[in-house]
């Protein structure tokens, strides 16, 4: 009985479970959602972050289930809600300065479920 399958390479990153091979070069188009790359458990994370940032604060908010497009909407959406600026790396959201509260507000208000974490 066989019950392995190669899940990462180390020539090719992680490989898809469908067609087996490298995520990137995927053509089978069904990639779970567990192994897609903005996927999370369905609740925001809200966090305030410094380190790296020579001691300026942002809250980062991650854990979307959206694309690339839908994420810089929601993005622009909640910038303006908090009157600052920020960006989209990565599938996270982040904003300049501390707006934990704000975020937390709007976002639920919105239908998700949010989170926050960190200090």
């Amino acid at each position: 009985m066989n019950n392995s399958r190669l899940v990462y390479s180390t020539e090719q990153g992680r490989i898809c479970p469908q067609c087996s091979r490298a995520l990137k070069k995927c053509r089978c188009g069904q990639r779970s959602k567990a192994t897609s790359k903005g996927a999370g458990d369905g609740i925001l994370r809200i966090r305030r972050e410094v380190k790296g940032r020579k001691g300026k604060g942002v809250t980062t908010v991650s854990g979307f289930d959206l694309d690339g497009s839908d994420l810089k909407a929601l993005a622009a959406r909640l910038k303006r809600h908090c009157g600052s600026g920020g960006s989209v790396k990565d599938g996270v959201i982040i904003i300049q300065g501390d707006h934990r509260q704000t975020l937390a507000a709007e976002l639920s208000g919105q239908g998700y479920k949010v989170k926050l974490a960190g200090g």
